[in-house]
């Protein structure tokens, strides 16, 4: 028995047109897009910040980490309201925080006010990603989630080939906050085309709302259903995997193979334009073959990827800029039908409370990746990063171990028949 109680099913979205359904979920890409910049910016940053503060790649990875464990607050927190307001309301409230949040970032006089500022800034922007998804479970028939993903998961793409590089290079001519003021100088004007162009999506709302006093046992509740639990362990089993290696990416690049850190934009730049590509694909194809199936191929791809990066033999530039594509692709891919299946496992009527409880799940293994990750490596008296290669095989476990874990998760529509028919 849970403690969650029976609620009558949604009332059908309000139909839009084709045409209207792909520019909502462009501008959810590029609200993502922004989210992660944000996010992915701090790592080719990381070489900056340490030699700019005087920190070491753990203290840094700490700051990266504070803003995934805050996030996942925000996204615990998020249960208990984001299923009562319309959807648009909310996405441009939080969006405009989130964008004062990377405001404070860019005037940080000191690392301490850096990390409140990156704090902060989880905190307002853990939410966006739930609220996207939310409005995709909404909008879009579960037969098309897959494609519909793939278009708003282009916003990784977009974030690395235009984004990060842009960051990064203006950071290394006119200092690392010119990246936060290119990322607020961003967020306002997607905020503005969304103001104008998001249509009301309250169509939620006309299902009976949990009472107020209700709102702690359903969730709790929420964290006993077994299919919501393993679900979760999926989310965060495959994010930890990889923030064990990711955030260590530029350091150890920058202080093991002698690459300048605007060089790192061209490694960037081309992982970005190769996700482009593949991530739409990738969505079509767990549409068509199965989002579990999809998730275990690319998945068992990207243990390659994830051993060769934290094993890198000393290669020129040119090899790390071919070689990064195939990381990214991977690594970004295997995401896809594991968000499309996420929108599937709940509920529709508590379908923005789970993906907000996931959010927060998926934030929280993003920073226990950052933070073990880091620490396991240690500095040398040249300045060299060792231990890399240690979370590059807790990688591929944790990899492995989520391969063999997701056929314990399945949507609500295919675990109520087999529900009934375990009572009857």
């Amino acid at each position: 028995m849970t403690n969650v109680s029976p609620v009558a099913p949604l009332p059908p979205v309000s139909p839009v047109s084709a045409t209207r359904e792909r520019l909502i979920l462009w501008l959810l890409a590029l609200t993502q897009f922004t989210v992660i910049m944000d996010f992915m910016v701090m790592m080719p940053l990381a070489p900056q910040l340490m030699q700019a503060f005087g920190k070491t790649p753990a203290a840094v990875s700490g700051a990266v980490s504070v803003y995934s464990w805050c996030a996942g607050l925000s996204g615990l927190l998020a249960m208990t309201y984001i299923d009562r307001f319309d959807r648009k309301r909310l996405l441009l409230t939080m969006f405009l925080l989130f964008t004062v949040s990377n405001l404070a970032c860019a005037l940080a006089p000191n690392f301490h006010v850096l990390v409140l500022s990156r704090a902060f800034a989880g905190l307002t922007g853990g939410v966006l990603g739930a609220i996207c998804m939310a409005i995709i479970g909404d909008l879009v028939p579960p037969e098309r989630r897959g494609a519909a993903t793939g278009i708003v998961m282009t916003s990784f793409s977009l974030a690395a080939i235009a984004g990060v590089p842009a960051g990064v290079m203006m950071s290394a001519h006119f200092g690392w906050q010119s990246a936060f003021y290119l990322l607020v100088g961003f967020s306002v004007l997607i905020w503005c085309v969304a103001l104008r162009a998001l249509p009301a999506m309250s169509a939620h709302l006309k299902a009976a709302p949990v009472p107020l006093a209700r709102i702690l046992p359903e969730l709790a509740g929420m964290f006993r259903v077994p299919a919501h639990l393993k679900a979760f362990a999926l989310s965060g089993m495959t994010m930890m995997s990889g923030m064990l290696v990711i955030p260590f990416i530029s350091p150890v690049l920058v202080a093991n193979y002698g690459v300048q850190p605007a060089e790192i934009t061209w490694i960037y730049l081309a992982g970005g334009l190769a996700t482009l590509f593949s991530a739409r694909r990738i969505g079509a194809w767990a549409d068509r073959a199965g989002k579990q199936r999809v998730f275990r191929a690319v998945a068992a791809f990207s243990i390659l990827p994830l051993m060769l990066i934290t094993h890198l033999p000393h290669v020129p530039l040119i090899g790390m800029v071919l070689m990064f594509p195939f990381f990214m692709t991977a690594l970004s891919g295997r995401t896809v039908p594991l968000q499309a299946l996420m929108t599937t496992v709940p509920d529709p009527a508590r379908r923005g409370a789970f993906l907000s409880a996931n959010s927060a799940v998926q934030q929280m293994g993003t920073g226990l990746g950052a933070f073990v990750g880091g620490l396991w490596l240690s500095t040398d008296a040249a300045g060299h990063i060792s231990g890399y290669g240690y979370n590059g095989w807790a990688a591929a476990a944790l990899t492995v171990m989520a391969i063999w874990w997701i056929s314990r998760v399945h949507s609500a529509a295919v675990a109520a028949p087999a529900a009934a028919r375990s009572a009857a």
